[in-house]
């Protein structure tokens, strides 16, 4: 078949590798000059199974009315005039129940440890470098409340076969001795030896390349401007190509990988998918020394950042990324949000990075309510999604993107995951998406 696909960051890429691996001829389309240049560009490099507790949890609703107006809480309802902002916020709520929060963690481990393992594959296959790091994750509290709440979701965790272990201040600092500077202050952590780290967009480049050499066809600078259908499948994508022409691309088959945008292209089609757009920060900066910086990767669960460290031949160069707003489409950096990020390094490694040089970013990430994402079948027998990964689609790309290539090939998945269009049992409902 030919097949379309709607996005070149990380989920479109791995997409567009799998499926011509399967046999089929790709084309990938992206209004970027090259993959990986949005959602994909800046984000906190890791390849986290153990981050799988969904923002919407029983703790959440107390915590964002505490945070309501704050410009620096690590999650910012910025409330607007935007109907889709508040259903997806009632939504987020209904989420937050006991039931719902260990179905939906069981969902995002199941793809997370998958997806880690299709990693890991592709890289024995393709060779390729993207200054991974293979030292685990290592989860750290400096908040007593914040370590209890977490020994429960770590629990799950383990029971479905992610090794979050829990480990106390000494061992922490054996792990990462780089948080000497404030064994005071730790609570506690959880360390996953088995997850890594890496940029995802040098990945994503160089993935693109490989699948480039294979055959895959990516047009670049094009802006997708509508899916048409035409008896109950899709007919055409339309677009605005290199040359700021109109023009229709036509396929067999057509796969939705354009992150938080997806739902503005679906809505046309009666698809109301549960997408909002959350914009997240991070900061990259240059080692100033070695010895303060950390190795590990980082998760600071109260502070919500994530942090890793790349060192190649770009550089030695630490990457924080985290919190969330959610403040519709814009993409315009908050300088206070950007502080508190810089002014949090400085408090646990000061001195590792050089904050002048500080590189600020913001990302759109494609969240829905559960943190679930949105991969399969639509009621247009030939329109895919693989799309809605949140804050993990660089951790779930590799599984999503070879699930969807199943998918679309007429293969059953080789995990066990609430497949939009595919049947499951009656005690694990799918993503409620309307019109799908």
């Amino acid at each position: 078949m030919r097949v379309i696909v709607l996005g070149a960051g990380v989920v479109g890429t791995t997409s567009a590798y799998f499926l011509q691996q399967l046999g089929h001829e790709v084309t990938v389309i992206d209004r970027q000059a090259v993959p990986g240049a949005e959602t994909s560009f800046a984000n906190g490099g890791q390849i986290s199974v153990s981050h799988a507790e969904p923002w919407a949890n029983p703790g959440a609703p107390l915590k964002v009315l505490q945070w309501l107006g704050k410009e620096d809480a690590p999650l910012l309802f910025r409330l607007r005039a935007d109907m889709r902002q508040w259903l997806w916020g009632l939504q987020f709520l209904r989420e937050c129940t006991p039931a719902r929060t260990r179905h939906n963690i069981e969902q995002i481990v199941s793809l997370g440890s998958y997806s880690r393992s299709t990693l890991q594959q592709l890289r024995t296959d393709t060779g390729l470098q993207y200054d991974q790091r293979t030292q685990g994750i290592l989860h750290f509290y400096t908040s007593t409340q914040e370590f209890d709440a977490a020994l429960a979701p770590a629990e799950q965790m383990r029971a479905l076969g992610c090794h979050r272990r829990v480990v106390d201040a000494d061992e922490a600092v054996r792990i990462e001795p780089a948080l000497a500077h404030v064994r005071p202050q730790l609570a506690g952590a959880t360390y996953t030896a088995e997850d890594e780290s890496g940029d995802a967009h040098l990945f994503t480049r160089a993935l693109a390349g490989v699948a480039q050499a294979a055959g895959v066809q990516f047009r670049l600078g094009c802006h997708i401007t509508a899916l048409h259908q035409a008896g109950g499948a899709i007919d055409h994508v339309e677009i605005t190509n290199e040359a700021g022409g109109y023009e229709r691309v036509r396929g067999d088959a057509y796969v939705l990988a354009l992150g938080a945008f997806s739902p503005l292209l679906a809505q046309p089609l009666a698809l109301r998918l549960p997408i909002y757009p959350a914009k997240g920060y991070s900061v990259t900066l240059p080692v100033r020394d070695a010895a303060a910086a950390y190795q590990v990767s980082l998760t600071d669960d109260e502070y919500k950042l994530v942090f890793s460290r790349y060192t190649s031949a770009q550089g030695d160069r630490l990457r924080i990324a985290g919190t969330a707003e959610l403040n519709g489409y814009e993409r315009a950096l908050n300088a206070v949000r950007c502080e508190a990020i810089v002014r949090r390094v400085e408090q646990l490694f000061p001195g590792a990075g050089d904050a002048s040089q500080a590189q600020f970013w913001s990302g759109l990430r494609p969240a829905t309510p559960s943190n679930v994402p949105l991969i399969g079948k639509t009621r247009y027998g030939n329109l895919f999604l693989n799309t809605g990964h949140g804050t993990l689609g660089w951790t779930h790309a590799c599984g999503s993107g070879k699930s969807i290539a199943r998918i679309v090939s007429g293969l059953e998945p080789e995990l066990d995951f609430a497949f939009c269009g595919l049947p499951r049992p009656a005690a694990a409902p799918r993503p409620a998406v309307i019109g799908v």
